[in-house]
């Protein structure tokens, strides 16, 4: 333990001791920080308000604290202390915008999404975010029971008609809501449970319809894909719908979540009702939000960081080569395998030492000038973006050994810079950009080193959100940790096989 303690000092000692790699590791982190502080100080965000620019209204934060989308049509009453909505789903039908085929004549046709949305909900308030339960069906995934905007529940699949119906139903008892469903309205099948911890005396229960936008995704010009979400709505068509419980009012009509357009509300939704019967349209979502600015959005200087972190590194593993010094570390320490284990560690801790406080320093000043802005930044908890800054800093420090360990097998400078940054950066350059198509991208970042970045990924994929999750939208094929053990593979590998070579040849 003293030997390789010793061994270690004596590397930290070589690098500090070397002017021009502190100078430029430093370097590297204000690169990092100066970059990503410009980056973000150049997004601004507004929103129109009757015809001219404002700020934007501050983004909905469901229960968990997470940024959501929370936009349908609500025919509703309240509801005080136990109870339960049920209904019969006759039809559900739509529309659809298409890209126009003819310039400047609207293209709509009938359908709807694979997630548009009716059925039964109870929701904690008119507020948007708040907590709700809901049993709805889908355009194309059948029955659901969703609750609180990331929780989804599979019941039956396949669809609804009036030849083929499907009953809803949900029920309260304190803080407990239980969805079931039916074909008959007599056998029912339990679909979840949800707590919705908190849930007020007093709720809306009620009948809604909400529709996303249509993704469309076309070829880019120099590859890739360009993602568009276009209009659509939903309309459910509802009868035999009972109310138990202690029950307030009248029946009434909201667009929770309505969005103003010159002061009309923007697509707006609307209901109809004959007796019993009702008709539910509605637009929007209500989900997760996956689209806009992340916490990771001010690291667009890691990669010019990243770059100088190379030069750096593979300098450390070449410059005794070049003036001759190899001879008196291996002297120093006969075990060569140790000495550059050594190497690597001192390098590794020392990158990740400096990258640390510059991937912190940009990740939170960096949001606060986006917000600042008028940009709405995705929140995420506090482990995620722990885990975006220390997963960040590895990857620096990974890439450091990694670029080290080639140095030392190539035991040309040149070389070395080269080859690392043709498996590091060039592989998540192509990714993310519109040059290669997306499946050979994202196999890029599944197979190189290049796939460590997927730990900068704050937003996870959602099962019940369709989006365009691809690498150019900041989503990796890899999970974080995984994409970070795959360089880390790499990184070992290299490293012993620098070990090996230098152990077979003389210096």
């Amino acid at each position: 333990m003293n030997d390789s303690l010793r061994l270690l000092h004596a590397e930290w000692t070589k690098f500090r001791t070397v002017r021009g790699w502190v100078v430029a590791l430093t370097a590297a982190a204000l690169v990092t920080v100066s970059l990503g502080l410009l980056s973000a100080s150049g997004d601004h965000a507004s929103c129109d308000r009757d015809g001219r620019p404002a700020d934007c209204p501050p983004p909905a934060v469901g229960p968990d604290g997470e940024q959501v989308d929370d936009k349908f049509f609500f025919v509703h009453r309240r509801l005080t202390g136990d109870g339960s909505i049920t209904a019969r789903l006759t039809s559900m039908t739509g529309r659809i915008r298409k890209p126009d085929v003819v310039p400047r004549v609207r293209n709509e046709i009938a359908g709807v999404v694979p997630w548009a949305k009716a059925g039964v909900m109870i929701k904690a308030s008119m507020t948007q975010g708040s907590a709700y339960a809901a049993v709805l069906m889908t355009g194309e995934h059948g029955v659901r029971m969703q609750h609180d905007f990331l929780h989804d529940v599979a019941g039956r699949p396949g669809g609804v008609s009036e030849r083929s119906p499907r009953w809803l139903r949900l029920v309260r008892s304190g803080d407990t809501l239980t969805g079931y469903e039916s074909a008959d309205g007599t056998r029912w099948t339990r679909i979840s449970t949800a707590t919705l911890s908190g849930l007020p005396a007093t709720v809306e229960a009620g009948l809604f319809a909400t529709s996303p936008g249509d993704l469309t995704v076309t070829p880019a010009d120099l590859g890739g894909h360009i993602a568009a979400a276009r209009f659509t709505e939903a309309t459910g068509e509802f009868d035999q719908v009972a109310l138990a419980g202690t029950l307030s009012g009248g029946w009434r009509d909201d667009e929770v979540g309505a969005q103003y357009l010159n002061g009309q509300v923007h697509h707006p939704g609307r209901s109809a009702r004959s007796g019993e019967t009702f008709s539910v349209t509605g637009v929007g979502d209500i989900a997760p939000a996956v689209e806009g600015m992340t916490v990771e959005r001010p690291l667009s200087g890691v990669l010019m960081g990243l770059l100088l972190v190379i030069v750096v590194a593979v300098m450390f593993g070449t410059a005794e080569y070049r003036h001759g010094l190899i001879r008196t570390t291996l002297l120093a320490g006969p075990r060569r395998g140790r000495a550059l284990t050594a190497k690597a560690v001192a390098l590794g801790l020392v990158t990740f030492a400096v990258a640390l406080p510059a991937i912190a320093i940009t990740v939170t000043a960096g949001g606060q000038i986006l917000r600042a802005n008028g940009n709405a930044v995705l929140p995420v908890p506090v482990l995620t973006q722990m885990r975006v800054v220390a997963g960040v800093a590895a990857v620096l420090a990974l890439t450091a050994v990694l670029a080290l360990a080639l140095g030392v097998l190539l035991r040309r400078s040149v070389a070395a810079v080269l080859t690392t940054v043709l498996v590091v950066l060039v592989p998540h350059m192509l990714a993310t950009t519109s040059v290669l198509p997306e499946a050979a991208g994202q196999w890029l970042l599944r197979l190189t080193p290049a796939a460590g970045f997927a730990v900068r990924q704050s937003i996870p994929e959602y099962p019940h959100v369709l989006w365009h999750y691809t690498p150019i939208a900041g989503f990796y094929p890899l999970p974080p940790w995984g994409g970070l053990a795959v360089l880390a593979g790499y990184t070992v590998l290299a490293l012993g096989l620098a070990i090996h070579r230098l152990r077979g040849r003389d210096a």
